[in-house]
């Protein structure tokens, strides 16, 4: 099946389960990430969420952020805390309803492919990938980060084997010789840099306009529903970033969060030292929020439709972000 078909089916399914939700608001269920440690799970774990809220708060892990559309469009989440921003917009250019609520996490570093060390390429050879076999999580940031670096390298993605796998399976797949490229995040990328080496650090990305941030999302009709409550859970993330910026807090912090993502406190550590959490302020401010992230989203839909991967791309993103709940949380 061919990488447009695969990702434009899961997106016609999961739409296709998109209706009117009836919310349980004594109750809500959130989806994250494991081995993707940040300040909210301080709070999670610590039952700030629920009290502030006054509703159960139900977290449930997810392999990528496809999953994670295809979760909320069931209406089996109602939230997704760090979301990629190349799966939410796959979703939103498909017809799913979701809506881009604050920015979770900046992370240049922490999303990268690997080029396993047996084959001896890095950047100064990168057109030998060609014909490769490559393990790429379909749909997600590592995804768009693959097709522009093969881009920016002139390899032909279409001369490449893509085998669809989540990160953790793509580590092991690296690990044991049975693909020739990883491409993911986190914990798993740090495993898979034990037997490969990346094409271009995280500032080389940067400045060739490969941003990576994710972002908590949301179906557009939940929020629309629910607007104090997404507000209030906005802003329980906001003040858990605000205690993980204040280093006086990051003794205690530490290891409830490296327990919760499933992680020891060392590789936490330098996993959280590689990533940026902006204030409310940025994130309301053009270069987030107030503009910039709805023009990236243009950005990442049309590569994806020049590589074949969605069939189209929506005029604009502008509507896929919705910036009232957070300021809200700020008042």
């Amino acid at each position: 099946m061919k990488l447009k078909t695969k990702l434009m089916s899961a997106v016609a399914a999961t739409a296709m389960l998109m209706g009117s939700q009836a919310v349980a608001l004594d109750e809500i269920t959130v989806a994250f990430f494991q081995e993707w440690p940040m300040p909210f799970e301080y709070a999670k774990v610590e039952g700030m969420y629920d009290k502030e809220l006054g509703v159960k708060v139900n977290w449930r892990a997810f392999g990528s952020g496809t999953e994670m559309s295809a979760a909320m469009a069931s209406g089996d989440v109602h939230l997704s805390v760090s979301q990629g921003i190349p799966p939410f917009v796959v979703a939103a250019s498909g017809g799913q309803d979701l809506q881009v609520l604050d920015v979770a996490v900046s992370y240049a570093d922490n999303d990268n492919c690997v080029v396993a060390e047996a084959l001896e390429i890095d950047a100064s050879n990168a057109a030998e990938l060609a014909g490769k076999k490559v393990a790429v999580p379909l749909g997600t940031a590592a995804h768009y980060g693959f097709l522009k670096q093969m881009a920016h390298f002139g390899v032909d993605v279409g001369s490449m084997e893509v085998v669809n796998m989540n990160p953790p399976e793509g580590s092991a797949a690296i690990a044991q010789g049975a693909v020739d490229m990883f491409c993911g995040w986190g914990g798993s990328l740090r495993r898979a840099l034990e037997h490969g080496n990346t094409l271009l650090t995280g500032a080389e990305k940067t400045e060739l306009g490969i941003l990576v941030f994710d972002a908590t999302t949301a179906p557009a009709a939940f929020v629309a529903e629910n607007g104090d409550l997404v507000a209030k859970f906005l802003k329980v993330t906001a003040d858990a970033n605000a205690m993980w910026a204040d280093e006086a807090n990051q003794a205690k912090m530490l290891p409830v969060i490296a327990k919760d993502a499933g992680m020891d406190e060392k590789a936490t550590m330098e996993t959280m030292a590689t990533f940026t959490f902006p204030t409310v302020e940025e994130q309301l401010s053009d270069a987030w929020l107030g503009g910039n992230a709805a023009v990236f989203m243009k950005g990442v839909a049309d590569v994806f439709v020049e590589a074949g991967s969605i069939d189209a791309a929506l005029d604009s993103y502008e509507g896929a972000v919705n910036a009232a709940p957070l300021k809200a949380s700020a008042m």
